[in-house]
């Protein structure tokens, strides 16, 4: 039996005021998320596999982690990516907006330093050669590759790397440089790092940074550079990026965790809820699966009990990104 064109437009419309309010429990709504371009493999995993058990529909933009910040504590999406901590301008800006807000890591990632796989010179850096040539005062100055080493071309050097709204681009200037933001601004950035991986890979000439996870899925036309951490760090040499030295700590001081913040008033709504027991029960999984390192099974476990318990605030407080921490050390001190 055929139904008539007006009471298919009237039971359309019913389902689609049912899942905008949210009916049928964990069903219905939107599910709006930002941020990290470095978290976004992760989430967009998540949200393929929950989409296939669960009609909520979800979102994804990638405005960085800086402009994913912005839309949360402005109210304007449910959950955040973000690769580095909440910053105290940020946290301010959430408390002025009435916004709280949940604060769970969910993977580890390495800082990945590529250079184009035709540059034979560079076999290792260390952290004093990266910030001699990422610190402000480079900027017009250290322009060629011989600057950096006695020995190497004297040819320029062409910098690649995340733009200023990214958490990659903080946490890289506080553990080479020491100070968030300290940067040199004299190089080609981008908020999406496919845009650094295509820069790199077709100049001989170029070096730069992003997550490791973007390394791994481009491999064949990039060169992985082991950084060496120097006396300071833990006297092992240079390391390289890979899941292992990230996951053991040994590949320092540019390995680091990377968080969903979610709102606590949006965690009450059933989709957002389910989404987010979703992400922390299978994330072992889909974040080795998009080339992340991740979390020991008791630090999800904590996670989770973070989550369930609706617990607020950074693990980080007002202190920003802190270089070579532990998710478990951080979580059972809280």
């Amino acid at each position: 039996m055929r139904i008539p064109a007006i009471l298919t437009s009237l039971m359309t419309l019913a389902l689609l005021l049912t899942a905008a309010c949210g009916g049928g429990g964990a069903a219905g709504g939107i599910i709006a998320i930002d941020g990290s371009s470095t978290v976004f493999p992760i989430t967009e995993a998540v949200a393929e596999e929950f989409q296939k058990v669960n009609p909520a529909r979800v979102t994804i933009g990638v405005s960085g982690t800086g402009g994913g910040f912005k839309k949360f504590c402005s109210g304007e999406i449910a959950i955040t990516g973000a690769s580095r901590p909440i910053k105290p301008t940020e946290i301010e800006l959430c408390a002025a907006k009435g916004i709280d807000y949940i604060e769970l890591p969910v993977a580890y990632d390495g800082i990945a330093v590529v250079v184009h796989p035709a540059n034979g010179w560079v076999d290792q850096l260390t952290v004093e050669e990266l910030k001699a040539l990422w610190q402000p005062e480079a900027q017009a100055q250290v322009m060629r590759w011989s600057q950096i080493r006695e020995g190497w071309p004297d040819e320029e050097v062409h910098l690649f790397g995340p733009g200023v709204d990214s958490g990659t681009f903080d946490y890289f200037t506080k553990a080479i440089v020491g100070e968030e933001h300290a940067s040199r601004g004299d190089f080609t950035s981008s908020e999406d790092d496919n845009v650094l991986v295509q820069g790199i890979s077709t100049d001989r000439l170029a070096l730069g940074f992003f997550g490791y996870a973007y390394y791994a899925d481009n491999d064949d036309k990039l060169k992985l550079v082991p950084v060496d951490d120097g006396d300071q760090g833990n006297g092992a040499g240079p390391i390289a990026a890979s899941p292992t030295t990230v996951a053991d700590g040994t590949y320092q001081p540019l390995s680091r965790p990377i968080f969903i913040y979610v709102a606590k008033a949006a965690a009450e709504r059933p989709e957002v809820q389910a989404f987010v027991d979703f992400y922390l029960q299978n994330a072992t999984g889909l974040v080795e699966e998009v080339g992340y390192i991740a979390l020991p099974k008791r630090a999800y476990g904590l996670v989770s009990e973070r989550f369930v318990n609706r617990v607020t605030g950074s693990l980080f407080a007002a202190s920003g990104s802190k270089v070579g921490v532990t998710v478990e050390d951080l979580l059972v001190g809280n």
